[in-house]
C-alpha cells in the first residue's frame, strides 16, 4: 500500500504538514508515495519529495512515486533535479 498524499496538498502553505506526514510514512517502511490527489503544486512539493527520498535511502530503501503531477516534472527540470526527484 502506498502513502497517499492528501487532496489539495503540494503548496507552500501545506508543505510542513505534508513533509512530516510523508517522512513518517517513509521512515515507517512505506516505499511508495501516491501523488494522484495533488491538483496543483509548487517547489515545496519537490522539496518534500527530495526529503522523502533521503529518508528512504537512510533506511536502506528506494522510494517510488505514483501519479506525479505534470507540473512537478516541470519544476524538477527547472531546478535540474529530475533524476534525483522523479526517477
Amino acid at each position: 500500500m502506498a502513502y497517499a498524499v492528501p487532496a489539495g496538498a503540494g503548496l507552500f502553505d501545506t508543505a510542513a504538514t505534508l513533509l512530516k506526514a510523508g517522512t513518517a510514512a517513509v521512515t515507517g517502511g512505506e516505499t511508495e508515495v501516491d501523488l494522484g490527489a495533488v491538483r496543483e503544486c509548487d517547489s515545496s512539493l519537490l522539496a518534500c519529495v527530495l526529503a522523502w527520498r533521503r529518508a528512504a535511502a537512510a533506511h536502506g530503501a528506494a522510494l517510488t512515486l505514483k501519479n506525479a503531477p505534470r507540473n512537478l516534472d516541470r519544476i524538477a527540470r527547472l531546478y535540474g533535479v529530475e533524476d534525483l526527484a522523479l526517477n
